[in-house]
Formats: C-alpha cells, sequence, structure tokens
C-alpha cells in the first residue's frame, strides 16, 4: 500500500480544528454554505488549471560549472575530486535552469550549533553592522526587550545605520490590541523615524471578504504566512528556520547557516525588499493598540484586502523575475578568486500564493536532487531529511522512497520534544497527530523493503514543561555523494517540505552544492550532532499502547482535510 501523507495537515490549523468544527457546526447552513463555495473555487480553479500551458524551464545564462568525468584523470586533481565533481554534474546542469546562483569558497559558509550560538551571533552581527539590517521573520516574540535594545543601542550609536523588518500580519498582530509583535516595533520607529526604521508585516491574498471577516483570529494563518527567515548585516546573512522568539535563542533546537558573502546578502535583501513593498506598513499611534497598519500608496500593488486578484497580478510582475535564474538581477561583489570558488549557493524561493502562473524554485529544485539519486549510480550515497512536524508534501515521500541511497536517515521530534506535548485544548493533539503520519511512513518503508537502508530517528531532550527540556524545530537536507566523507549537498532556510509550504506561505532557501572539504566536514558535523538526541524508532515502537493515536485526533486531521484550502 502506498503511503499517503495527511498532506493538508498544518500544525496551526490542527492544533484549533475543533474550533473551527465547533464554529461551523454550531450554523449548519453556514457549513452547508462554506462547503458550496468550496466546491466552486476548486471546479473554477481546476478548470483554469486545465487551461494553462505548459512552462518550459529557462535555458541557463552560464556555462556548466562542472564536467564529468573522462577515462583520464586530469593532471594535478585528485581522482576524488574528479569522481565527486562528475558525480555533481548531473544535479547541476538542471539546478542552473530552476533558479539563481552564486560561486563562493566553502569557507564564507559558517555553521552554527546551538540556540545560545545562534542568539548571541545575532546579537553580535547587529552590534557591528555599519549599514543595514534587515530582518525576515515570522514574528518577533512580544517580550523580546533584549533584542529591541540591541536594536536601538546600534541605531543610536551609528547615525547611518538603516533597520528592515518584515513578519507577517495575522501573526504579529493577533493579541492586538493587548501587547503583540507590532506594538513592540512601532516605538522604534517613534524614536528614529521613517527614514531609518521600516516595519512591514505581509498580508496574505487567501484571507479575504467572508474567511476575513469570520475566521477567528486562533485560525486564521492557516491561509498564509510571511514564513521566510532571512537574518543580514551588511554584507552577511543567516539562514535559518528559526525565529526571533526566547525559546528559540534557548532551548529550541533549529538549524542556522552564517553566509558571508555580498553577493548571496544583496540577492537575498532585494527579496526581503521586494515582499516588503507587497505588505502594510506599521506606525505608531496612539490607539490603545499602539500602531496603526497603513498600505503605502507607493506599494508595488493594491492591497491584498481590497482586490486580491490585483494584488497577485502586480506580485507576480515583481517576484517571478527576482526567482528566475534568466533575469535575476545578481551581482558581482564577491573578490574571491574564481579558481577558489568550489561551492555553488542557488537560491530558492516558494511564492506561490503570490505567482500566478507558479514559477517557485524550491520545490522544483528538491524534487530534481531527490529523482537524481534514484540512479543507480548514486546506489552508494546517502541522505538525511529533518522536519521537526514530519508532514512532508506526498510528492517529496514518494520521492525519498524511491531513491537508490543507501544509509538513509529521517530525524524528527520526538511527541516529548514537541511544543505542544500536553498543551491544553486541541493543540494537544498535535503531538498525537505527527506520530500518526511517522508511523504511516515508517510502515510504508516496510512495505517497500527499505528496512536496510532507511530509518527513522526520533529527537528528544527531556520533556517538555520538565525542567532543562528542549524541543525541536530542525528542518533539511543533506546528501553525501559515494566515497565522499561528508555532504556535498545541503538545503537550509525556512520551508517545513509539507503541502503547505508550497502553496500557501512564503518561504526561502539557500540550496548548497559543494566540493569544499571543510564545508563538507561542516556539514557532516551538523548532521552528527543533530542526531546525538534521537533513537531509531521502529514498527514495533509504535506499536505499543503509548503510542496509539486516539480517534478524536484522526476525526481533527479529517476536519483539517474537510474545510478546504490546505488546512
Amino acid at each position: 500500500m502506498e503511503y499517503t501523507a495527511i498532506s493538508s495537515l498544518t500544525f496551526t490549523l490542527l492544533r484549533t480544528a475543533a474550533d473551527l468544527a465547533l464554529y461551523l457546526l454550531s450554523s449548519p447552513q453556514r457549513f452547508s454554505a462554506m462547503l458550496t463555495r468550496t466546491a466552486s473555487r476548486c471546479s473554477t480553479k481546476l478548470r483554469a488549471a486545465l487551461r494553462q500551458p505548459s512552462i518550459c524551464a529557462a535555458k541557463p545564462p552560464q556555462c556548466r560549472r562542472y564536467s564529468m568525468p573522462t577515462g583520464n584523470a586530469t593532471p594535478g586533481v585528485p581522482s576524488s575530486a574528479a569522481s565527486s565533481a562528475g558525480m555533481l554534474s548531473p544535479f547541476v546542469t538542471e539546478l542552473d535552469k530552476i533558479a539563481p546562483s552564486f560561486k563562493i569558497n566553502g569557507s564564507q559558509i559558517r555553521v552554527l550549533q546551538s540556540p545560545h550560538e545562534f542568539y548571541e551571533t545575532l546579537k553580535d552581527k547587529i552590534r557591528n553592522a555599519e549599514r543595514r539590517i534587515f530582518l525576515s521573520t515570522l514574528y518577533i516574540g512580544k517580550s523580546e526587550k533584549e533584542l529591541i535594545t540591541t536594536l536601538q543601542e546600534a541605531l543610536r550609536s551609528k547615525p547611518h545605520l538603516k533597520l528592515s523588518i518584515l513578519t507577517d500580519a495575522l501573526r504579529g498582530t493577533r493579541e492586538a490590541p493587548d501587547p503583540s509583535c507590532a506594538s513592540l516595533l512601532a516605538p522604534l520607529v517613534a524614536e528614529f523615524g521613517p527614514d531609518r526604521v521600516e516595519i512591514r508585516m505581509y498580508h496574505t491574498p487567501n484571507l479575504t471578504g467572508f474567511r476575513k471577516k469570520h475566521i477567528p483570529k486562533r485560525i486564521n494563518e492557516g491561509w498564509g504566512l510571511q514564513h521566510m527567515k532571512l537574518y543580514g548585516f551588511d554584507d552577511e546573512i543567516m539562514m535559518t528556520g528559526a525565529n526571533l522568539s526566547n525559546d528559540y535563542f534557548t532551548d529550541r533546537q533549529d538549524r542556522y547557516h552564517l553566509f558571508s558573502s555580498k553577493d548571496i546578502t544583496e540577492y537575498f535583501s532585494n527579496l526581503h525588499d521586494a515582499v516588503s513593498s507587497l505588505s502594510f506598513r506599521v506606525d505608531p499611534s496612539d490607539s490603545p493598540s499602539g500602531f496603526e497598519m497603513v498600505w503605502p500608496k507607493n506599494n508595488a500593488a493594491p492591497s491584498p484586502l481590497k482586490d486580491h486578484k490585483q494584488f497577485v497580478r502586480e506580485s507576480t510582475g515583481l517576484l517571478a523575475g527576482l526567482i528566475s535564474p534568466k533575469t535575476a538581477p545578481l551581482t558581482a561583489n564577491d573578490t574571491t578568486p574564481l579558481e577558489k570558488r568550489d561551492t555553488s549557493v542557488y537560491m530558492l524561493a516558494q511564492f506561490s500564493q503570490l505567482l500566478s502562473p507558479d514559477t517557485s524554485t524550491e520545490l522544483p529544485a528538491i524534487t530534481h536532487i531527490l529523482s537524481t539519486l534514484a540512479a543507480p549510480q548514486y546506489a552508494k550515497s546517502s541522505w538525511t531529511f529533518t522536519a521537526g512536524y514530519f508532514n512532508p508534501a506526498p510528492s517529496l515521500t514518494k520521492l525519498l522512497l524511491s531513491t537508490a541511497s543507501q544509509n538513509n536517515t529521517v530525524i524528527t521530534a520526538s511527541p516529548y520534544a514537541n511544543g505542544f506535548y500536553k498543551s491544553p485544548g486541541v493543540s494537544g493533539l498535535l503531538p498525537d497527530a505527527y506520530t500518526l503520519l511517522a508511523r504511516r511512513f515508517v510502515r510504508a518503508v516496510h512495505e517497500k523493503k527499505l528496512d536496510a537502508s532507511t530509518v527513522m530517528r526520533e529527537w528528544r531532550k527531556g520533556t517538555v514543561g520538565e525542567p532543562g527540556a528542549w524541543t525541536y524545530h530542525a528542518k533539511g537536507l543533506w546528501v553525501t555523494l559515494p566515497n565522499n566523507k561528508g555532504p556535498s549537498i545541503s538545503l537550509i532556510g525556512s520551508s517545513n517540505y509539507t503541502k503547505r509550504s508550497y502553496s500557501l506561505d512564503l518561504e526561502a532557501n539557500a540550496l548548497i552544492v559543494t566540493e569544499n572539504e571543510g564545508l563538507k566536514k561542516q556539514l557532516a558535523d551538523e548532521q552528527n550532532w543533530l542526531q546525538e538526541n534521537t533513537t531509531v524508532v521502529t514498527r514495533e515502537d509504535y506499536a505499543k499502547t503509548e503510542r496509539r493515536v486516539g480517534l478524536k485526533v484522526r476525526i481533527a486531521m479529517l476536519i483539517v482535510r474537510l474545510v478546504g484550502g490546505a488546512l
């Protein structure tokens, strides 16, 4: 039996599925009307999809960076290096057609390990920034006084320093008029002025009209979020899956890569600015909430709340060119000698809700990587895939189970390392829901006779709610080629690799393809330390009484699917 994920599951909506069910079922007429509208929209979208012409990948604007090895080794080049280059060639040939990239030296990437190191590095980079700081994140914790103080001190000491912050509007204003992310940030504009500080909040075009009016705040972010995590300082940028709140700074394990490259930083700064120009501006206000949301006249599109269709059309015109390898504005400021540029970094974006047609690059890139690994010559390769919330898109699940690779590992959070463990109300169902999805994956591994090549590991460091316990939020992919000691390919960024990531949220990622041995070692070390707190889980483990998933969890998952979209 094929493994079929409940691909529409999202942690936010499953957390409150029962709330939505009660809301709908309290009025049979309301529920019937919503189902009728959903069916109508689905029918319309299907007809439109059938009319769309196919889109061919653009031809790469530059020459191939890797070539397949010939029968004779290149003089002066070790055979292992030549073999590695040849193994990489099928990957980069297509990746060059999918996404824009830069060539750098592997030493320009630093892999951080812990939440503490992430936070200290973040503050250090803020303090030392001279020209610009830009932060794209889902939210900044409403109690992050130390982080705000660090930003204030940097701005006060350097009059030419500018700050731009982009968060999500739904998450950033959810608590208003009580203290919120927006009320925390608005005083920065009041103190330093709009010429130096800009706070933007992105609002999904999927939540308008009836939905906007009637869907409760607690679950409305299920229709799409600004989910990118881009933390830039002058000519460096940190790519991660971590948000900017206390748990991510102390006891919530994620991944963090610091890129010291003016070109890469400039590219993601342009991406940050583009999405900011499609977002509300937060201004300080004397209102009870302490802020107001304004749609500037010079924004790149009309407000999604007034004309969501035109908003998407204008967004497509702005963003499609930025993420295409053929038209992306690529700078050339890196002074690294060409002969030392042994690492390609592909800038990936998933902007499905803003692009019509959808020309996002993340899903095509990861699809190509996993498809390539199905070739016989990669039988001695290996991959590691991790997601704190285990619910990969069905297409990725099939690809993971179809590779020729051996010694493959999936890492996910133990129920005891899930932030919703024993959470009150419906959110307490989440750990069991992800357990059910992980169990189905392990069953599929067995049915495909892959038990010897693919294992599931659960990450646990204590038990949530007890002193010293951590939660797990890391996400990513590593690929180690045959006869290599460390990964040559790695994916880092905000994506959770779910159907939601590929239909509703805004995601940004960096795909690393390297021949640099030092960077390979860093990536191998990263794999190893993420597995230090893991144990293998089997079908027998999932069959234990304490692992059984109750009926209410299954019903909640069904409701999530029933009410439409990618809920």
